[in-house]
């Protein structure tokens, strides 16, 4: 076998840092897990249940491109309720990521500058990579906020996208409704497409959610039921936008997804109909936990909605933090997995509250110990 036969593009693209964590709390003893970025709650019981209706009533085949119509009906009534926008269409995607995948494909040309604010989602710079364009990142620091000023200074006669998480893997910010409005006007200005990943979105713990669509109706919105719902493993998500780019997506997926999974889908209709809110409130409660303990200790920003702090690290670098951590039988993960640079780190308070009590003990200690 030659190296010679892999793909140049395949050399652009690391291992995921998050994925050796996973590994590595496979081969420990009871760890005090705060890395996982899914919910810790199950999949609601009448989800399950319409999955195996689905699954009785024989929809085991493959769907239309585009998804089951019932599905896409509902989610479509939503949005147009939502934004009101008279050329706006909805279509299933085979789980978020697989919404990203087909948005950048379809939008970038190789050489193409794609713009993502760091700290960022891991799969941003590679599924960017695979589409052959180039990211430009857009500092955030330290407060996670966003500097439009900065964003028009990134904007090049190369750039085709900006792609904008809110609220964000991995800092927990939510970006505020005047951010919202400068980018997507700014993008409107600019003839730059607008991507949101809105896969967060229910998770908004201090301000109704608002997406960046409603002053730019030619963004491309990414969501779906992995985080809302506990359907990570699932694979059913969906996506919204201008006719003219959803065409385009939905061809590109019937050469690759195909679709999302039937039985998947017909559960999804039942999940729009599935009450969340106890558990939203669950995570508030978990994310004041968690900033009322550490608070004195850490420097926290963003921590808004999802279920993530991005902590700075309150000696050494963020790597040699979570070093230690992990030699105290905590998992989290660096902050370089998501950020160019290497002085914080992610917590997932999605986690039973003994589990995050135990974490808790284990920061404050890493924090006072001597150096």
């Amino acid at each position: 076998m030659s190296d010679r036969w892999i793909a140049d593009r395949m050399h652009r693209i690391d291992a995921s840092g998050i994925r050796k964590v996973f590994d590595l709390a496979a081969k420990m003893t009871d760890p005090i897990n705060l890395s996982i970025g899914q919910p810790h709650f199950d999949t609601p019981d009448e989800i399950k249940e319409a999955l195996f209706e689905a699954v009785r009533d024989g929809k085991n085949a493959y769907s239309q491109t585009q998804g089951i119509e019932p599905l896409r009906e509902k989610l479509q009534h939503q949005v147009n309720l939502e934004l009101g926008h008279a050329d706006r269409h909805v279509f299933v995607t085979s789980g978020t990521s697989g919404g990203l995948m087909l948005a950048l494909s379809v939008l970038v040309n190789p050489g193409d500058e794609v713009i993502a604010f760091d700290p960022y989602f891991v799969m941003y710079k590679h599924l960017t990579s695979m589409a052959g364009g180039n990211v430009r990142f857009v500092d955030t620091y330290p407060d996670f906020r966003i500097d439009l000023d900065k964003v028009r200074d990134a904007i090049t006669d190369r750039t085709k996208v900006i792609l904008f998480n809110s609220p964000a893997n991995p800092t927990g910010a939510v970006a505020t409704e005047e951010e919202m409005r400068g980018l997507a006007e700014l993008a409107a200005e600019k003839d730059v497409a607008l991507i949101s990943d809105e896969i967060y979105r229910s998770f908004c713990y201090d301000e109704p959610f608002v997406s960046p669509a409603k002053w730019n109706d030619q963004t491309i919105v990414i969501d779906g039921f992995s985080k809302s719902h506990s359907l990570t493993g699932w694979r059913l998500g969906f996506a919204h936008g201008p006719q003219h780019v959803i065409q385009q997506m939905v061809k590109l997926q019937q050469f690759t997804f195909v679709c999302a999974p039937q039985p998947m889908q017909w559960a999804g209709l039942a999940a729009l109909d599935c009450d969340i809110s106890p558990r939203v409130n669950e995570y508030r409660q978990k994310r004041d936990f968690m900033q009322k303990e550490l608070g004195d200790d850490f420097e926290i920003y963003g921590a808004g909605g999802a279920f993530y702090l991005f902590v700075k690290a309150p000696w050494g670098t963020g790597t040699e933090f979570v070093q230690a951590a992990i030699n105290a039988n905590l998992l989290i993960i660096p902050g370089n997995v998501f950020s160019n640079r290497d002085t914080h780190f992610r917590i997932s308070y999605a986690a039973e509250d003994r589990t995050l009590e135990r974490g808790v003990e284990v920061l404050k200690r890493l924090a006072r110990q001597p150096r």
